[in-house]
């Protein structure tokens, strides 16, 4: 103990500086082999999969940049192919509409075609009726003419002439 009644910690020894130096040189030493290797290791690991985690994140980034891009782009091909389609439907509509239209006017001429076509056979049914009746007439005329004989040529003229008259066809 008499030892540790003359220490002094403001005024040390030759001693105790000396192999305090020894023994902290030592240690560090052992620290160095043992300890400042791992950390060193942990610390060189650690920045490494910092810099990997940022490189990373650049590359994401870049990455969703390219993709954003790329979006742009199929939003406005979508909007062209939209449009063009579109488009093809408002000329697909109209041609549908002229189509109806052409066929409606061919149904029209066809129609107006066939009606014109039975007012001529009627006609043609009406004028054979007429040249029937007429016919009719002309023998009746011709039945009364030869029933009355009368004396005379001026007679019979004057009597299909009176007959002619009372018919009148237009």
């Amino acid at each position: 103990m008499l030892f540790l009644i003359e220490f002094n910690v403001i005024q040390p020894d030759v001693g105790l500086i000396f192999w305090s130096a020894v023994i902290f040189v030592i240690f560090w030493l052992l620290m160095s082999k043992v300890a400042f290797k791992p950390i060193i290791a942990a610390l060189k690991k650690r920045e490494s999969d910092i810099q990997g985690s940022l490189d990373e994140a650049k590359r994401v980034r870049q990455e969703m940049q390219n993709l954003k891009a790329e979006n742009e782009a199929l939003l406005v091909q979508a909007r062209e192919e939209r449009a063009q389609i579109l488009k093809e439907a408002k000329e697909a509509g109209n041609r549908i509409v002229e189509e109806a239209k052409t066929k409606s006017k061919e149904e029209a001429q066809k129609i107006v075609a066939s009606t014109k076509e039975q007012i001529e056979h009627q006609k043609m049914a009406a004028i054979t009726d007429l040249k029937n009746q007429v016919g009719a007439i002309s023998l009746e005329i011709a039945e009364k003419v030869l029933r009355k004989e009368l004396s005379g040529n001026s007679a019979q003229e004057a009597f299909v002439n009176d007959l002619v008259k009372e018919i009148k066809l237009n």
